[in-house]
């Protein structure tokens, strides 16, 4: 790497009009990338650009609308005036205020997959964000469209590609590398929720294996997300939870076992494509200047975003 790339601790302090501490306290907690020469600390231009886009995602969030429920399921009155948008990831957060921007009534349900395809074939919301794994016939997302929307024509518009994985301690003393590992009496795990992706990706592995749930320690505690069961396995409350990569990277004394990479879907009824806010949705997420907005802040593989990769 040449030597005029390298940014030294007081350059990125200077450059971010923060403390050599701060800097040093950044790096602690994963928030910036950085290497070493020797005893030396330094940054690449690339990772003090990354960390101020992260920010200003991360920290300066969207304002989005959400959508009411009435007995648990959104309302009609939001179906009938609204374009209602269902999944947990951010990324949704962006696509809605983007949304907004030309004029459209988006709303955000902070649904999981399976929640999601439910209300989708209640014609509760109008789009759904999937990423849920079927380990019998190795696929993501359409097997589970065609159970849950019965009877329904879906189409599924690519958003990304991530990785899925371990959450373990820091130089993962327990050496865990594989779910077979799940079911040893010297592993505990945190869980996440029914539906979740996470969850299904779990428990179709464990299923595939033969391990019965009630052989893996933990298998009953749940936490709400990503970030919260990062935090509680760097915290040492337990040795492993699966999830996503990129939390990882905000958490110090964590590292990742990366296991299976998982496709994330829009899922659309068929019926809708022609309507004016399913064509600004496929409009947002095929320019190239939204994509390059979520490349600054995530390290997911967008190549895909916005292309039709399956009809059911």
């Amino acid at each position: 790497m040449p030597d005029q790339k390298a940014l030294s601790t007081q350059q990125v302090a200077a450059m971010l009009h923060v403390s050599c501490n701060t800097v040093y306290e950044l790096i602690r907690r994963g928030e910036i990338n950085s290497y070493r020469v020797g005893r030396k600390v330094r940054f690449t231009k690339e990772d003090v650009d990354q960390y101020i886009a992260r920010s200003r995602h991360e920290r300066s969030a969207p304002k989005v609308k959400t959508a009411e429920l009435e007995g648990g399921l959104i309302t009609r009155a939001d179906w009938d005036h609204h374009f209602i948008i269902a999944g947990q990831d951010v990324v949704l957060d962006l696509l809605s205020s983007r949304m907004q921007q030309k004029n459209v009534a988006a709303l955000r349900a902070y649904l999981s997959g399976f929640e999601g395809l439910l209300a989708l074939y209640q014609k509760r919301i109008h789009a759904a964000m999937v990423h849920l794994w079927a380990g019998d016939v190795d696929r993501y997302n359409s097997p589970y469209v065609r159970r849950l929307m019965p009877g329904v024509g879906a189409v599924l518009v690519n958003v990304s590609r991530r990785m899925q994985g371990f959450y373990v301690a820091a130089g993962n003393p327990k050496q865990i590398t594989g779910w077979e590992d799940l079911c040893r009496e010297d592993v505990c795990m945190l869980n996440r929720g029914c539906g979740s992706a996470s969850r299904v990706l779990l428990d179709e592995h464990l299923r595939r294996l033969g391990i019965a749930p009630s052989a893996v320690r933990g298998y009953d505690q749940e936490t709400g997300s990503h970030l919260t069961l990062a935090g509680a396995i760097a915290q040492g409350k337990a040795d492993v939870g699966v999830g996503t990569e990129r939390v990882t990277r905000k958490q110090a004394g964590l590292d990742f076992i990366p296991m299976q990479q998982e496709r994330c879907d829009l899922v659309l009824r068929k019926d809708s494509l022609e309507q004016p806010e399913v064509q600004t949705l496929l409009a947002v997420l095929r320019d190239p200047a939204f994509r390059r907005e979520l490349e600054q802040f995530s390290g997911n593989d967008y190549t895909q975003m916005g292309e039709i990769l399956e009809e059911v």
